[in-house]
């Protein structure tokens, strides 16, 4: 039997490292990347150290982690857990660490460790036939077989095929969307794309007289009227930049509104609630006492106590409060205003930057594959894998882990079908 995997990312290398591990030497496995080196998204995740998965244990608390997908993912997920895939590195020669924050990252911090693990399976002893700078330019359904044809190598037929091309949120990575042409030619359907995981840039001249300052934990939501926008409400970790606004919660809350314009032309208001644990009265009544206990100092000053300075100086110009008045002459509506503007600082967002993972909303609809091999449920002997399913994560590991989880079971499942 011949396999081919078009797409030598996450997903594209564990399907060859499963099929490696579990076939006969009968079997002739084809690994097509148009990239000169495999694995290069790999490579760059989580700055080059490769956030390999996730220190999450609860599985239902990980399925909450994919704003899209997460049914879909169940059985992949259950089959090859993030333990599973901890074990597997380890077990193939490369330590992990799991972080404060339950990401897992290889003890060497270099990516270049996760990807050589997967590429030994099936090169020592030669197993796969890895052919590098490929482009495959179209694939025909021909008497029960694959044709894939390339721009300027000869044709290859394959009896089974799993595509792992990824999305197109990195183009110079290789992931261009070509696997979704490659879909659409094999009779499926493509969803909408957009992308996820983003950063936000700011129209508000003050956003960069903050750059570098950082919380915690911060509530992130908006007015946008749309029933997603509505619901999209992410607490955690967030930065200014010299440009808008980063940070884990933002990266979540982009995922949940990835198909929401943000454009001049169509701006979006971020509201920052920097009191996710307090209402309205519960903040009025800690300024009031604040500014009661600390009479003579100056309201910016007062404000500073719960917040750093810079940031309490921008909270008194949205108020339209003088940042020199003094606390004690603080009357209800400036402290109420005070206290508003804490717990919804608007950053008008007008478009999306990078976020620190490459990743894209949409891809082949999840309807017209089996969950349960990651076959096509339209074109028997084609399977998908990885980020061309309309599948994504939050930041954090979650994202290759599914690359990892569906590749796995796109492997077990070519072999079988």
């Amino acid at each position: 039997m011949k396999i081919g995997i078009i797409g030598g990312g996450a997903a594209g290398l564990m399907a060859a490292a499963t099929i490696c591990e579990n076939a006969s030497a009968a079997t002739e496995i084809f690994l097509i990347e148009r990239n000169l080196e495999l694995g290069k998204k790999v490579l760059i995740s989580g700055g080059g150290r490769c956030n390999v998965t996730t220190g999450i244990r609860d599985m239902r608390a990980l399925f909450e982690k994919y704003p899209r997908g997460a049914k879909f993912l169940s059985s992949a997920l259950y089959q090859f857990t993030p333990e599973d895939v901890y074990a597997w590195f380890e077990s193939n020669g490369v330590p992990l660490k799991i972080e404060d924050d339950l990401r897992v990252f290889p003890v060497s911090d270099n990516g270049h460790d996760v990807v050589y693990a997967l590429e030994k399976k099936f090169t020592e002893p030669a197993r796969v036939k890895i052919l590098l700078g490929h482009t495959a330019t179209s694939i025909r359904r021909t008497e029960k077989k694959f044709v894939i044809d390339f721009k300027t190598q000869p044709k290859i037929i394959v009896d089974k095929l799993i595509i792992t091309t990824g999305g197109q949120a990195y183009r110079h990575t290789g992931s261009t969307g070509d696997g979704y042409t490659f879909a659409e030619s094999l009779g499926h359907t493509v969803t909408p794309c957009a992308a996820s995981l983003s950063s936000f840039i700011s129209r508000d001249a003050w956003v960069k007289s903050l750059a570098g300052v950082s919380f915690d934990r911060v509530s992130v939501s908006t007015d946008r009227s749309t029933p997603i926008a509505r619901a999209a409400r992410i607490t955690g970790p967030l930065m200014f930049t010299h440009h808008g606004i980063t940070g884990p919660a933002i990266f979540a809350f982009s995922a949940h509104i990835a198909y929401e314009p943000v454009t001049p032309a169509t701006p979006l208001n971020i509201f920052l609630n920097f009191f996710p644990d307090k209402n309205l009265e519960e903040v009025t009544h800690m300024v009031h006492d604040a500014c009661a206990l600390n009479g003579k100092r100056t309201i910016v000053n007062v404000i500073a106590t719960f917040i750093p300075k810079s940031v309490a100086e921008i909270i008194c110009t949205l108020a339209e409060i003088s940042a020199e008045k003094r606390a004690g002459d603080m009357n209800k509506k400036e402290i109420l205003r005070v206290s508003e503007t804490l717990r919804a600082l608007c950053v008008c967002a007008i478009g999306r930057g990078a976020g620190d993972e490459f990743v894209t909303a949409g891809g082949v609809a999840l309807n017209e594959v089996n969950p349960s091999t990651m076959e096509s449920c339209v074109t028997p002997g084609l399977f998908f894998a990885g980020e061309i399913l309309d599948v994504d994560g939050f930041t954090g590991g979650f994202n290759l882990q599914a690359s990892w989880a569906t590749g796995r079971l796109a492997g077990k499942a070519a072999l079988s079908s």
